[in-house]
Order: structure tokens, then sequence, then C-alpha cells
């Protein structure tokens, strides 16, 4: 068992239908369905959220003002006065807020004077974010993972060159960059479970306590997706900053560092950093290992922005240097996802398949920060081992095959022959690369300069905790103390525990 409530995960709880929906075009419909069911309440929580986001763009990127987020909610609240509609939004510096188009001023002029109530929320340590993504409807069914509502968001699993759906604006020949994204939905106690997340993010920053209902509606499930699992053990890890009365919480942490320890076969990982030596030591532990389990990890050629470029990037290609001198045995392969033409894929998903028996997506980075300093929420399906959870077990290679076959542009039959041919993922995607599907090339670590070494040494951009957020020379002391922590709250709890100290070559 990798979910432990208190240690690993904040809820356990038994989802009657879970479903993977990979990449955003799927969910902005699942989700504008969902909603558009709702009897009782819609309450959102977001990193960014921009009204004017469209369901499903048309060529051009254009389409009817109705099919904007902003005027969905306005016009749901508005006809249904019973329906409570919320939507609780990072309240980001203005630099931070000019990279996306301005969402916060953007959001509150929409909303004003509307039956919707948005709030923008600050209530955190100077310097981090409030990072979850969430949509709750009723309390019944819930979406939780790493997207954002935004137009660039927006982007189908074949990542096509100069997709005209992807224009900035209808009247240039710009396009978004292709996007990689997961999300996941859940009905029942799991679906519960972040609703009561949103009401206390929701006292937290407004001091305004919402009532939490007695009676649920019913699952208002999207028509046009299929569950992936039925009545299946979902948990929820969250990471919380100590601030002011708020307790520190670092179940995102504990979960990956259990899992880590205790994958037998297959470590599969897809996430926009690696900046944790905390993560980076836990993977090279088992690297090290005769037979310990082969790690595939899927991360973008360079992150969008600068500022990442300079501090995230840095440090991720010393980790991915401690990774390769550690791989004494061929399991570590490390791949950025390009289109067709060549052009880099943004990998925004923060997702981890452990051998067959747990999913997990959510907010939740590779990086220090996510950890222990903004707030995050990762939902993750753990099937039973055992004739029991056969069924389930499968269903997860199966989406495993699937996010692999979308990488590669091909059928999910090719990858299962090559799966079967090789019998080690790491072995099938370097056939299928041999064999001329080349959309994922190797990621190398890349030479780097005075600067860099002093950003990764003190992981600039990157704190543990407040307490380093401004004093980044104490930063190495934090790690050390954050991991021997970590492993004796896991190893309390008899799970599998993960190193103890950081090695030189780490921090």
């Amino acid at each position: 068992m990798l979910l432990y409530e208190g240690t690993t995960c904040w809820r356990v709880g038994v989802a009657p239908r879970a479903a993977f929906l990979l990449d955003m075009a799927d969910y902005f419909l699942a989700a504008r369905d969902a909603m558009s069911k709702a009897r009782r309440s819609i309450h959102l929580l977001n990193w960014a959220f921009d009204p004017d986001t469209l369901f499903d763009p048309e060529p051009g990127c254009t389409g009817p003002d109705a099919d904007r987020f902003g005027a969905f909610l306005k016009e749901l609240a508005g006809s249904r006065p019973e329906l409570d509609v919320r939507v609780l939004c990072w309240k980001s510096p203005m630099p931070i807020a000019a990279t996306q188009d301005f969402f916060p001023l953007k959001a509150r002029k929409c909303f004003a004077g509307t039956p919707v109530k948005f709030v923008l929320d600050g209530a955190l340590p100077l310097g981090a974010s409030h990072h979850q993504k969430v949509i709750v409807i009723d309390d019944a069914v819930a979406f939780c993972g790493g997207g954002d509502i935004g137009p660039d968001r927006w982007d189908t699993p074949d990542h096509l060159d100069n997709n005209p759906r992807r224009e900035k604006t209808s009247h240039d020949n710009k396009c978004f960059d292709s996007r990689h994204e997961v999300m996941t939905v859940v009905d029942g106690a799991p679906a519960r479970a972040l609703g009561q997340l949103f009401r206390d993010r929701w006292l937290r920053a407004t001091n305004e306590t919402l009532p939490e209902p007695d009676v649920l509606p019913p699952s208002a499930w999207p028509a046009s997706v299929k569950p992936d699992f039925r009545q299946v053990s979902v948990g929820l890890s969250r990471s919380v900053a100590a601030w002011r009365q708020v307790k520190q919480v670092r179940e995102s942490e504990a979960l990956y560092l259990t899992s880590i320890a205790a994958a037998k076969r297959c470590i599969y990982m897809e996430n926009q950093y690696l900046t944790s030596p905390i993560m980076a030591e836990a993977l090279a532990a088992r690297l090290a290992e005769p037979k310990g389990p082969e790690i595939i990890l899927i991360s973008t050629q360079h992150s969008p922005s600068y500022f990442d470029q300079m501090t995230m990037d840095r440090t991720r290609s010393v980790f991915l240097k401690r990774l390769q001198d550690a791989d004494k045995y061929g399991r570590f392969h490390a791949y950025s996802p390009i289109t067709a033409l060549g052009h880099t894929i943004i990998v925004h998903a923060k997702m981890a398949i452990i051998d067959d028996v747990l999913l997990r997506v959510g907010s939740s980075n590779l990086n220090n920060r996510s950890f222990g300093f903004d707030t995050e929420c990762d939902l993750s399906i753990e099937t039973p081992r055992g004739a029991r959870g056969a069924a389930q077990r499968s269903r997860i290679l199966d989406i495993r095959t699937r996010i692999i076959a979308h990488w590669f542009g091909c059928d999910d039959r090719v990858v299962q022959a090559a799966l079967h041919k090789a019998g080690r993922v790491g072995s099938a995607i370097e056939s299928l690369r041999l064999a001329g599907y080349c959309r994922l090339r190797p990621l190398a670590p890349t030479p780097i300069g005075p600067m860099a070494t002093f950003i990764a040494t003190f992981h600039i951009g990157d704190p543990i905790t407040p307490h380093d957020s401004w004093r980044p020379w104490t930063r190495r002391a934090r790690l050390k103390a954050a991991l021997a922590a970590a492993a004796r709250k896991v190893q309390r709890a008899g799970l599998p525990t993960p190193p103890r100290r950081l090695s030189k070559k780490s921090i």
C-alpha cells in the first residue's frame, strides 16, 4: 500500500468512476459537459484562469463568446439562481500575470457585478504560489491535474504543427506552442474530498465558511468520457507551506519518495521540471541497485520562459548528469518530445506511473517549491496487488502504452508489439526510435558555466520552505533536513523508505 492517510496522502476513498484525460481538448469539453449539468455548485481552483479561453476553438482560434469559460460561467450563474459558482485563482504578481495576458485583471473585470464569485487568493508566503488545478461540480464529480484555464493550454494529442486552432489571434499566422497536459476526473468520495479542499482554501482566502452539502445530487459525469476505472482506490496528496496559523504539509513529496522506493520494474514520469535534489537522490539510489527499476523521464527540451531557462533548466542539467552517472546498469532514459516538423512540445504534465500499481496526476512539479513552498494537489489511483486488482493494473499499463503511442504518433498496437518484443519500456522506446519513430529525442545534460553553477548550487528561484525563500544560502541545510524528516515519517508508517541522506553529488 502506497496511499497512507496522514503520510503520503490527505484522504483516501473509493471512486465509483475514474478516468484519465490526455491533453486539454478533451478536458475542456468534458468540463463544459459536467458544469452544464451542475445542480448546486461549480467551484474552480486555478493557478491561472483566463475567462476568454475557448472550450473548443475553431480554425483561426475563433468562436462565439458563449463558448468561452467566463461567459459560460456567467450564463449558468445568471440563469440558475440556485447554482453557487465560485472561482478561486492565485493572486499572481504583475510580472507573472503579464506573461499570461493579465488573467487576474481580465477575470475580475469579466465577473464584476455578476453572480459568479471571483476571488484572487494571496493568502500564502511571499513569493509562493497557489498552484492547484481543480474543478468540483456539486461535490459529486471533480477534475484534478496539471492544466490551467488558458488559451495557450489547449491542444490535441496529435500536437500538430501550425494548428490554426492554436493561433494566438484571428489575424496573424502565429500559433501557441504545442503543449502536453494530463488531467483526471473522478466521482464519489474523492470528488467530495476535493470539494472540501476548495472550501478550506476559500476559508483561508476570504474568512468565509462555506457549508458542506448534506445530500449530494447524482454525479454530473461527462457523457463524452468513458471511465477507465470503476470502484478504484483514489488518494489526494497536498503540499502546503507553513504560514501564520497554517501548518506545513508535504504529502506530495512523501508519496513520490515512497513510490520510488517501492517500484519493482518501471518508474515512468512526465514533468515540467527536475530540480529537487531529494527526488534526484531517490532516483539515483534505485539506479545504483543491480536489479532496480528502469526510469523513464519525459520533459521539455527547454522551458518557455527565460527565467525558468536560467533557473530550472540549469539545475535540471546537473541532476540529469547525476542520474546518468548513477545509471551503472543502463536503466535510465530521458527524452524530450517534438512535433512532426521538429518543434518543441511543452511538457507541462505532472504525472507518474509506478509499475502497474499507481497512476498519479496532479499539479506538483519535481522541484523544491512544489513540495513545501507552493500549494499543490495530486490525485493518485492505486490498484490492489494479486488477482483482485489484475484488471485495474492492466488498465494502468494500457494508459502508459497510450501515452507513449501518442508521443510517437502511432497506434497503441505498435507500442504494445515493441514492449512485448523488448520486455522493457526503455528498450521498446529505443527500438521504435530506430524504426523511424523519432518524436522522442534523448534529453541530455549540457555543460553549464559559473553563473549557472551558482544558480544550481543555491537553487535560485526554487525555495524549499518559506524559511529559506529569501535566504538561499540556507537551502542545502534545509534540503538535508527535509529528506531526513521525510524518511523518518514514511518509515514510521511502515512504508518503503527512501535514502536518508543527500550525497555530495546531489547538493
